[in-house]
Order: structure tokens, then sequence, then C-alpha cells
């Protein structure tokens, strides 16, 4: 379990540079970037340096890298192509000369989250059985859809920003009419992966598996995710965004009507 201290320091230590090139660069979008990679990287040291099967800690590894470079390869050219995150240009704007202290605040928890996600990583890799079990191609089914979810949802508004039409509108249209946020619900699945490949219920140690989904839903959904953005689609939509939000969920699809 060392190698999850270690998976958590290599990520703060990513998080110096990212905050250097947000600087440089005077668009923080690029933490999310440098998190993402890094994490990926770093949680796929941890699957190959488990104990226990090498097959699995390939799978795991690769179920990873393959989170890491979906997500942070959208991410990267969301920002490498446009404007800052609403969620940096609100904090930049509130903060003014204080920004790049708050900046260094929020990067400070990036680390240790990191670390706590490479918990689940580990004994989801660590799993003694010697032989592929349908625990370990229902996570990589799971991970594998999740990723498609959040893929399609992110297309779907990419495809909805890109219609004149719809300019100063709200995107509800496709998997945006179930619930407000099904990119932030689809990354929060993606995590439950791991538990389902770790767990077994007679082994007390596997339950702290359950950690990198719960961890993953509270940041999105009350934390970092959730509350900033819609804080500042209110600030830009008003009561048009207030509709919305009162007939659809935040992150549990409903069906309109």
């Amino acid at each position: 379990m060392i190698l999850c201290l270690y998976a958590g320091l290599f990520v703060s230590l990513a998080m110096l540079l990212a905050w250097a090139v947000q600087r440089a660069s005077g668009n923080a979008g690029w933490i999310d970037v440098f998190w993402t990679f890094s994490t990926g990287l770093a949680l796929a040291v941890v699957a190959l340096a488990a104990p226990g099967a090498t097959w699995r800690h390939v799978l795991l590894a690769a179920l990873v890298l393959v989170w890491a470079a979906r997500l942070g390869g959208h991410i990267a050219w969301r920002v490498a192509t446009s404007p800052e995150d609403t969620r940096y240009a609100m904090m930049r704007a509130a903060a003014c000369a204080g920004f790049q202290g708050e900046v260094l605040r929020l990067i400070a928890g990036q680390g240790p989250v990191s670390g706590l996600l490479a918990i689940s990583v580990y004994l989801a890799a660590a799993q003694p059985a010697q032989t592929v079990r349908p625990a370990d191609l229902a996570g990589a089914a799971i991970l594998i859809l999740a990723l498609a979810g959040e893929a399609l949802a992110d297309q779907q508004l990419h495809a909805w920003r890109a219609r004149p039409q719809n300019a100063g509108g709200i995107c509800e249209t496709g998997l945006w009419a179930l619930c407000r946020h099904p990119n932030y619900l689809f990354e929060a699945l993606v995590w439950l992966a791991y538990p389902v490949i770790a767990l077994v219920p007679t082994q007390p140690l596997t339950w702290l598996s359950i950690v990198a989904p719960a961890l993953m839903f509270l940041v999105l959904r009350y934390l970092t995710g959730v509350p900033p953005l819609e804080a500042a689609m209110r600030t830009r939509r008003g009561a048009v965004y207030d509709a919305y939000v009162a007939r659809t969920n935040a992150m549990w699809p409903r069906w309109p009507g």
C-alpha cells in the first residue's frame, strides 16, 4: 500500500509543474490536464507493481491508461482551443490578485486524491485469483461502457454548442435531457470498476476499494464539479438555468416528462 503514497507524491509534484504552466499560459485549465495524465501514469505503475497475477496487472494498467488518454486528451483539446474554463474564469475574477494563491490551495489536495484513488486500483490489481473471474470481466466492461457514455455526453455537448442558433442557451438534448451533468455521472461510474474487481465480502481490507467511486462522486457532485459550474451557469443564464435545474436532476438520470 506504500505504492499509493508514492502515487500521491508523484501527482503532487506534477501539480506543482501544472501550477507553473497555468501561470505562464494564463489558462488554469491546464491543471486538469496535468492531473489526469499524471494520475493515469501513477495509477498504472501502482497496478503493475502490485502483487498477484501479471495478466490482471496489465489489465488494470491498461484500463487506467485508457481512462487517462480519453479524458486527458479531451480536456487538453478543449483547453488549447477554447477560452478558460468557466469555473476558473469565475475564480480568477473573484480572487483578483489572490488568484494564484487560490490555485495553489486547490492543487494541494489533488495529489492526496490521486493517492486515495490508487488504493482502489492497487486492491483490484492485487486480487489473488490467478484465473479470469466474472468480476474481472464485469469491472472492465463497466469502465469501458462508462468511458463510452462520458465520450458520448461530451460529443453531444460539443455538437450542440457548434450550432450558432444555440448560443446563450442550455443543452437539453440526448443525455443532457436526462440529467444536468451526464459526463460527471459517467466519470464517477468509471471508478466503480475497481471495487467490482477487488471486493471480496469476506476480506475486510478489500472494502477499502470503494473509496475511489465514493470519493469521485463526492468531489464531482459537491466540491470541484457541480457547485462551481452551476454557480457560473446561474450567473450567465439566470432564470433559464434555474428552470432547467427545477426539472432535471444533477447527476441522477430522470426521464423528462
